[in-house]
């Protein structure tokens, strides 16, 4: 028997299969025989007993599906069956969605992958209700967020906010059916995974090698991401540069904070949950790269973005709530909002990318506002601090200059140190009379001497 729409032929089994196993459940289902090569010949396969544990078990937690998988008989040597049933909903692999055609397997991206998931649910994604989750699961915290920043930016009355949780829900088109959507829960769950992994915010910081210095992963709903991601950003991974006029403190950051707010808010509520990616935000002392999982509108590209456009949210009801909390712009306008922000402090224009499902934005530092970097001494006779490395004690130093009102666990994190770490620091240059403590710890500040 030849290979076929239905029949898929592998001489050994490897992880990778498991595309082949979604691409027949997003089709009409079939057949893998591992153990048997391209023309039909029973080869055999090795460690049969181990494989008729796993397989199922990768199936089952990779693709959410089961599969039958039987050993059969030929000639002496053993072969495995796995039998794939059609899904009546599509199935992704580590955020791609895989289909048969013929006896091939596709990747669908774009359009093509829009349109096969209408044509399975008749529904978008976020739009799908869930059966374990009701409102009286979801988050207070979440709730308390959006109520004040609705009513805080006008975008809803008192009134209309002063309602119980399922009636907002209502009003926010979040529930149909008496159910909870997906965008529901992903909007006010705590813990928004349950239904997607990938479901979050990734922020990193990156030295000029590209490597990974430190990095925070905000986890939880998408209302309450969105209200801590910008100061996360401004207060850990981002250094002002400081000046004073006529004795008052100014902080010159080398990003547009409103800018940085748009397009972190714009991944956040257009990104593609679905693909199970979360929003990356990469940062550098001189760029900014936030990118999220897309399907932009049919026709369009990234010069659109960058030209006059009406709003074609991926994710309306998702957008929607977010534009009632203000967190984004309407009609079209956040792209440009981005601009004019950037053109305000004298910075150049953020670049658009499409690589393949991700769209990226990248934005330059304003380079004015980047502090110079003096490279530290090798060596440096300081006593007692002698004892630690010369270098982070250098650093800790230069922190509190720029900062002196950081906490113990904003200096770790933006040094890539613990907490006790940098307690450890603080103690030998106390002792040493490099720095001293003026006030308390809710409201003082370190003096350099």
């Amino acid at each position: 028997m030849a290979e076929s729409q239905n029949i898929e032929y592998k001489e050994s089994w490897r992880d990778e299969y498991l595309k082949w196993v979604c691409g027949f459940a997003n089709a009409q289902g079939g057949t893998i025989y591992i153990g048997i090569d391209d023309a039909g010949n029973v080869v055999g396969v090795k460690n049969v007993k181990k494989l008729l544990e796993d397989i199922p078990n990768k199936i089952q937690t990779g693709l959410g599906i089961v599969a039958d998988v039987n050993k059969h008989t030929k000639s002496g040597k053993d072969y495995l069956e796995i039998i794939v049933k059609p899904s009546s909903f599509p199935i992704s692999y580590h955020g791609e969605f895989h289909y048969r055609s013929g006896a091939t397997k596709q990747q669908l991206t774009g359009i093509a992958l829009s349109e096969f998931i209408m044509q399975k649910t008749g529904f978008r994604w976020e739009d799908v209700t869930v059966d374990n989750i009701t409102v009286d699961d979801l988050d207070d915290e979440s709730f308390k967020i959006f109520r004040r920043e609705a009513l805080s930016k006008r975008r809803m009355t008192e009134k209309e906010l002063n309602v119980p949780n399922a009636e907002l829900l209502q009003k926010l088109h979040l529930i149909t059916d008496g159910k909870l959507k997906r965008s529901a829960v992903l909007l006010f769950y705590r813990d928004p995974s349950v239904i997607q992994n990938g479901s979050f915010v990734k922020v990193g910081k990156f030295d000029e090698r590209g490597r990974v210095v430190y990095h925070n992963d905000l986890e939880e709903s998408l209302i309450v991401n969105a209200s801590k991601v910008i100061d996360l950003i401004y207060q850990m991974y981002l250094k002002a540069k400081i000046r004073y006029e006529h004795d008052v403190r100014v902080e010159e950051y080398p990003f547009a904070r409103e800018a940085i707010r748009e397009a972190v808010y714009n991944a956040i509520a257009h990104n593609c949950y679905m693909y199970g990616m979360p929003i990356q935000i990469r940062v550098m002392d001189d760029t900014i790269t936030i990118s999220n999982s897309c399907i932009l509108p049919e026709g369009w590209t990234v010069d659109t973005l960058m030209e006059p456009h009406d709003s074609k949210p991926y994710n309306p009801d998702i957008a929607n709530v977010f534009y009632r909390a203000g967190f984004i712009e309407n009609w079209g306008q956040g792209i440009q909002k981005i601009c004019d922000e950037c053109q305000e402090i004298g910075a150049e224009l953020p670049v658009y990318e499409l690589l393949g499902t991700t769209l990226r934005i990248r934005f330059q530092a304003l380079e004015s506002a980047l502090i110079d970097q003096p490279k530290a001494p090798k060596h440096q006779n300081m006593d007692k601090a002698g004892a630690l490395e010369d270098t982070m004690v250098l650093k800790v130093i230069e922190v509190l200059k720029e900062q002196p009102d950081i906490s113990q666990e904003v200096l770790g994190a933006r040094l890539g140190i613990t907490r006790r770490v940098v307690q450890k620091y603080i103690n030998v240059l106390k002792e040493t009379g490099r720095i001293e403590r003026i006030g308390g710890k809710r409201y003082g500040y370190w003096k350099i001497n």
